[in-house]
């Protein structure tokens, strides 16, 4: 499969993905069933997470999650385009993650899902925005996490990205 993004480095060394195009457009009622069926075609991959060697699975409860998730139902304008288009970036978002965490499992409803608890970890990704003709003028740049549930049968999957935040510093030029 063609990629859509790739991993750099900013001015300060710290690596972040850079999503080429805007995949789902408009910041007013994003179609996230095309969103579901996007990330479906990730189903059955797994990625290795850079500084700790983890390995994270996309399983088949991920297109649900992310498009469902009362952190997504939440969402408005911006912030929504964000992590919708984010999905074009979730393998290599994976890839760059960094401080990785344990947290407990605190919703009786995960008791089986997320037997051994959870992990969040810190990523970054960038989304073009376009200037005159089309063209793509700046990257704004975003900070999210990456939950993961630590499953039953011993493996981590990428449960949602939430917490998206605009970065407020310089925006990737283009």
């Amino acid at each position: 499969m063609k990629r859509n993004s790739e991993v750099v480095q900013d001015d300060e060394g710290k690596r972040i993905v850079v999503i080429h195009n805007i995949q789902f457009k408009g910041r007013q009622n994003i179609d996230w069933d095309s969103v579901e069926n996007y990330i479906r075609r990730y189903i059955g991959q797994f990625v290795e997470i850079m500084d700790t060697g983890d390995i994270v699975y996309l399983g088949k409860d991920l297109a649900d999650e992310y498009s469902g998730s009362k952190y997504t139902e939440k969402l408005k304008g911006g912030f929504a385009k964000a992590k919708a288009n984010a999905a074009q970036g979730l393998p290599e978002m994976i890839r760059i993650a960094t401080n990785l965490r344990k947290q407990k499992n605190l919703a009786k409803k995960h008791c089986f899902d997320a037997r051994y608890g959870w992990y969040r970890c810190d990523t970054r990704f960038a989304l073009p925005v376009y200037a005159e003709e089309g063209r793509v003028g700046r990257y704004n740049v975003y900070r999210a996490e990456l939950i993961i549930r630590h499953a039953a049968d011993h493996k981590l999957y990428l449960y949602d990205i939430i917490n998206i935040k605009k970065e407020t510093s310089t925006p990737l030029e283009q």
